[in-house]
């Protein structure tokens, strides 16, 4: 059985962002366009499931499967789309036990702003951060084994993030812009 564990945040997740970055360069080379540190081990001082989010966004997501096979050999479990439509999702690890998330998308697909709108609302907020992280404190002490509930408990407030951060990223935009 899975244990759901939130830990205060750790400066080191930025390096370890960083060197599984340069993994994935390795991997998937030219296919790559972007790669973002996203989830709450990017947003500095809330507590998070120590696993690192990592956002790929690559030019063709019909030739990220060709690369299962050497993912695999790192030590990354691939699952397909998993529940998102023009997703490749791996984990590090195990289902038990993992280090890493990769989401990979094409270049254009929506999922990419979102991550990244809500990773950039929630470093500009940090009062907003903060809320989110005693959410998690508390919904670990609640779900510790059921990940369905965990995420469920999380759901509405990541929503209404979500919305602010969309809102917040068009008028920044709009601004910068001028």
């Amino acid at each position: 059985m899975r244990l759901i564990e939130v830990v205060p945040y750790d400066p080191r997740w930025r390096v370890l962002f960083e060197r599984v970055a340069g993994e994935l360069v390795e991997v998937f080379g030219e296919e790559i366009v972007a790669i973002h540190h996203v989830g709450s081990t990017a947003i500095p001082n809330i507590s998070a499931k120590p696993i690192i989010d990592v956002l790929v966004e690559v030019r063709s997501i019909e030739r990220i499967n060709e690369f299962n096979p050497e993912m695999a050999e790192r030590g990354y479990l691939p699952k397909g789309e998993f529940g998102i439509r023009g997703r490749r999702f791996f984990i590090k690890g195990d289902e038990e036990q993992r280090t890493h998330h990769i989401h990979v998308f094409q270049t254009g697909n929506p999922e990419l702003e979102r991550h990244i709108a809500f990773r950039d609302y929630m470093i500009a907020h940090p009062e907003e951060a903060k809320a989110y992280s005693r959410l998690k404190q508390e919904l670990v002490r609640r779900f510790p084994h059921d990940i369905e509930g965990y995420m469920a408990g999380k759901d509405e407030f990541i929503k209404k993030i979500e919305r602010k951060a969309q809102v917040w990223k068009n008028k920044r935009d709009k601004t910068e812009g001028c």
